[in-house]
């Protein structure tokens, strides 16, 4: 029973993680970096693999050099595919496979790399059939079709929502 109140609790790390990205999304990118790197000191590069893989997810979008960016979204693969060896982290991981390899081809777009970008776009499409039909979903296979579009790739963008199960 206490096995089960601690997995329903909610994660602090990932709460505070939160908090920080609203601050970015509010405009303040320089306090937002700030802060994600202060979560990342405590973190550590061993951390919890689901939480540096969140962490660097968003810190990756708070970088201004695409270079570095690029970095950020290295160290979010990374540990997803860590934390996706966790059974409690399969689910999570299988929803943020498809944004880490769209953010990593849209980093490789701006840097010139164009195969690599259009090698992650197409692991983002690949990915992005587990996801569920809501905002985030809808969202992301939106933005798979505006980087195609740019790379002038005739995939898949379009996203039929999976059929509901009786």
């Amino acid at each position: 029973m206490a096995e089960r109140q601690e997995q329903a609790a909610p994660d602090a790390v990932l709460t505070r993680i939160g908090q920080v990205v609203m601050l970015n999304h509010a405009g303040d990118r320089e306090e937002a970096r700030a802060r994600l790197l202060g979560l990342w000191a405590e973190i550590g590069e061993h951390g919890d693999a689901l939480h540096r893989c969140t962490l660097a997810h968003y810190l990756a979008d708070t970088q201004d050099d695409p270079a570095d960016e690029l970095a950020w979204d290295l160290r979010a693969l990374t540990a997803a595919e860590e934390a996706g060896q966790e059974d409690l982290a399969v689910t999570a991981v299988a929803a943020l496979y498809p944004s880490l390899h769209l953010n990593l081809a849209d980093d490789y777009v701006r840097l010139g790399r164009y195969d690599a970008a259009r090698a992650h776009l197409r692991r983002a499409r690949d990915t992005a059939f587990a996801l569920v039909d809501d905002g985030y979903g809808t969202g992301v296979w939106a933005a798979i079709a505006r980087l195609e579009s740019r790379l002038g790739e005739g995939g898949a963008g379009t996203w039929t929502p999976p059929r509901q199960r009786p």
